[in-house]
């Protein structure tokens, strides 16, 4: 039997008709639950630690670093848990009139 995880906490910044800005908050175990994404999109890690992904093609890990960025086009299919024994959160940024959104 698969083991429950906790839900991954996210809180809404900014929508409006060029940008969607969430902040995700992870306790230890959370996941987002699988999930496409219909924009482009940065993260903005506001910790340093390790996300597992789980996607299409498997299971991989993230290395993150406290303000060190990352982007990925419109179409990613996959479900985020946070690795680390300790909270884990990010702020995503969707770009919602970019031309990888489209």
């Amino acid at each position: 039997m698969e083991k429950k995880h906790a839900a991954a906490v996210p809180s809404l910044q900014v929508d409006d008709e060029r940008v969607r800005v969430t902040k995700w908050s992870f306790a230890p175990g959370a996941k987002t639950g699988w999930h496409r994404h219909e924009y482009a999109y940065v993260v903005v890690p506001l910790t340093t630690g390790t996300l597992r992904l789980h996607g299409a093609n498997g299971v991989t890990e993230a290395q993150l670093t406290l303000g060190q960025s990352y982007s990925n086009p419109a179409g990613i299919e996959h479900d985020v848990e946070n690795a680390n024994s300790f909270d884990f959160a990010f702020v995503e940024i969707e770009l919602k009139d970019h031309p990888l959104s489209r």
